[in-house]
């Protein structure tokens, strides 16, 4: 039991690593799309979360409530992705001219 366990350990710890090796690596050019593609990828791990919360026969009351914190934590995770990617891309836009003024001077 404790081998799988230091096992799993060394795992997330290695996985760590590569992420943010990978991440450091990327230019900023390229956030808003991993922005995007990492809440697609969260949006399917509330999907499921919500599987695994209904088919419990009888989930005890500690089981509920973690399941719920996940879907909870899960949705404002993608929520708050979507929130900053559009922020992000909203500073690519050009700005708009003021009501009075013409476009052309």
């Amino acid at each position: 039991m404790y081998t799988e366990l230091l096992a799993n350990i060394a795992i997330l710890v290695l996985s760590g690593f590569v992420g943010f090796a990978v991440i450091s690596k990327v230019p900023n050019t390229l956030h808003t799309p991993l922005m995007s593609g990492t809440n697609a990828i969260h949006g399917i791990v509330v999907l499921g979360a919500l599987v695994v919360l209904g088919r419990i026969q009888h989930p005890s009351v500690v089981e509920q409530i973690i399941l719920f914190v996940a879907v909870v934590f899960g949705t404002l995770n993608v929520i708050g992705g979507f929130v900053v990617t559009d922020r992000m891309l909203g500073m690519f836009k050009g700005k708009k001219p003021a009501v009075g003024e013409k476009a052309g001077k």
